[in-house]
């Protein structure tokens, strides 16, 4: 699949098939764990719905987060889902043709982690109307938002990202 979507793009070349390949699969694979682990979550270990205090910073929990990131914009109107989604595919399409240039492995494993994260919520929001976290990290009463699989990806993917631009070589000019 990989290899024929980059002939089919302009200015993909046989170097960053690999790297296409690579990212493809990182994202495939986050994807998979993603969706793994909201399923054990929810239908195995949260059934009944309840906290588990794993260690004195870490309980799960069962939330499902109607907004964005860290549940801003958290809204009920049945719209809201499609239009999450909408963006968070459109971001994803950036982040694709973002690809088309890159010949570096770094940086592929990186925009692979973020895609993968984007299509694993938005699988939920198209699903269940709503993502479903269950990470709460805290210290004494103060709590970091719920997340999940797919959010540690994301944010690992920018981080990545972050680091490949401060102190990565770049892509060398076509």
């Amino acid at each position: 699949m990989a290899r024929g979507l980059a002939r089919q793009l302009p200015g993909w070349s046989g170097s960053t098939a690999p790297v296409l390949r690579l990212a493809v699969g990182v994202a495939a694979a986050v994807v998979l764990v993603d969706q793994l682990s909201k399923w054990w979550i929810a239908a195995r270990i949260m059934d009944p719905p309840r906290a588990i205090e794993i260690t004195g910073f870490l309980t799960l929990v069962l939330a499902h987060n109607r907004g964005v990131s860290f549940g801003l914009l958290d809204s009920d109107s049945a719209l809201a889902p499609w239009l999450f989604s909408g963006l968070a595919l459109g971001i994803v399409a950036v982040l694709v043709y973002w690809l088309a240039g890159m010949r570096r492995r770094w940086p592929a494993v990186a925009i692979g982690l973020m895609i993968g994260g984007a299509v694993g919520n938005v699988i939920d929001r198209v699903r269940l109307g709503a993502v479903v976290d269950f990470l709460d990290f805290h210290w004494a009463d103060l709590h970091w938002p719920a997340f999940n699989a797919a959010d540690s990806a994301l944010s690992v993917g920018v981080a990545m990202l972050l680091v490949d631009g401060l102190f990565g070589r770049g892509e060398s000019p076509r």
